[in-house]
């Protein structure tokens, strides 16, 4: 009888843990996203280790995002680039201006 309750009270120091860490959060997200799904995957345990890993699928908003990330890092580039050139023409014309906009 006392080991039973040894037992029990490992596995409840566990779950206890486990709750604490957010893994049955985590696991029951997950299973109830499994059971949503209108078509289940082949492969239950494929689906649960993309799920859990944070892998989400891509969706077109993530395309879409991911497209303008880069179409605003070229603008960017191309400002700052743009921005160098004038201050080079700017301190031609005006130097302690230009001296005094490098100083801030």
């Amino acid at each position: 009888m006392t080991s039973y309750r040894a037992a029990d009270s490992k596995r409840e120091e566990f779950r206890k843990y486990l709750e604490k860490a957010g893994v049955i959060d985590a696991l029951t997200k997950v299973l109830v996203n499994l059971y949503e799904e209108p078509e289940k995957p082949n492969n239950a345990l494929e689906f649960l280790n993309h799920h859990l890993s944070g892998d989400g699928p891509e969706t077109p908003d993530v395309e879409a995002l991911k497209v303008d990330v880069i179409e605003l890092k070229a603008k960017v580039s191309q400002l700052t680039d743009e921005n160098i050139e004038l201050k080079t023409r700017l301190e031609k014309y005006e130097p302690s201006v230009a001296q005094d906009d490098t100083a801030e």
